[in-house]
């Protein structure tokens, strides 16, 4: 019986120590407490917001589109088949300051963004912050996308629209259209320019911005606060 008591007390303090150590190597990978919804909210926004401020800061200075062979603005597709014989014929450097104007005007546009994302940052629910911390990688950039783009489009236009007035880009559109519709069997293929700049200034800003956002969820190095290393270096 004496025996037998011994032995129990030691099997009972091996798995005591067992679970102790199981414990201490949990709570040294992040495993023994969970995320609260507020500090979840709270790095989701923070990781938002350095996102953010980079995409724009990357878009919003000269060659931020221009030089970025990802996000450079091209010629319209209308124009496309024109555009091997407009160079043949001396038109290249027409065809060339059309391209260069319009991804000066993107970069004009895009310190715009700004204070949009940040409202849309501040207008973020637990809800939302869940969901965008167990999406995808990109799952901030799409809300994002839901959130801003009526406003950015809104906010970008009248800037795209002065840029390319004081370039005279909308000139040189209509001059290289008239060509194209010079020759014979085209097609009437009339596109709202201002239209067309706006939306792929916004393609390279969200391009940006989900750019931002993998480096935060995967790499330590752009996890540069301790909030967002609890949150995205566990997750």
């Amino acid at each position: 019986m004496r025996k037998r008591n011994v032995l129990g007390m030691g099997l009972l303090l091996s798995a005591t120590l067992v679970l102790s150590q199981v414990g201490d190597i949990a709570r040294q990978l992040g495993l023994g407490s969970r995320l609260t919804d507020p500090k979840i909210s709270s790095g989701l926004k923070q990781a938002l917001q350095i996102g953010a401020e980079q995409a724009v800061k990357l878009t919003g200075r000269t060659d931020g589109y221009f030089g970025n062979q990802e996000i450079k603005i091209l010629m319209p597709s209308n124009l496309r088949p024109l555009e091997k014989g407009l160079r043949m014929v001396g038109y290249g450097p027409k065809l060339d300051g059309f391209v260069l104007s319009m991804n000066r005007a993107a970069e004009a546009a895009a310190p715009a963004a700004r204070k949009i994302f940040l409202d849309a940052i501040m207008a973020m629910s637990i809800s939302d912050a869940r969901g965008i911390l167990s999406g995808g990688d990109t799952a901030a950039t799409n809300y994002f996308k839901e959130k801003t783009t009526p406003q950015l489009t809104t906010a970008f236009r009248p800037v795209v629209e002065r840029t390319m007035a004081k370039n005279g880009v909308t000139q040189q559109y209509d001059a290289l259209t008239a060509q194209y519709k010079s020759l014979p069997f085209a097609k009437n293929q009339d596109l709202d320019i201002s239209h067309y700049v706006v939306s792929k200034a916004l393609d390279g800003l969200f391009y940006e911005l989900g750019q931002e956002e993998r480096k935060i969820r995967t790499d330590p190095a752009a996890q540069t606060t301790s909030l967002l290393k609890e949150v995205f270096g566990r997750h």
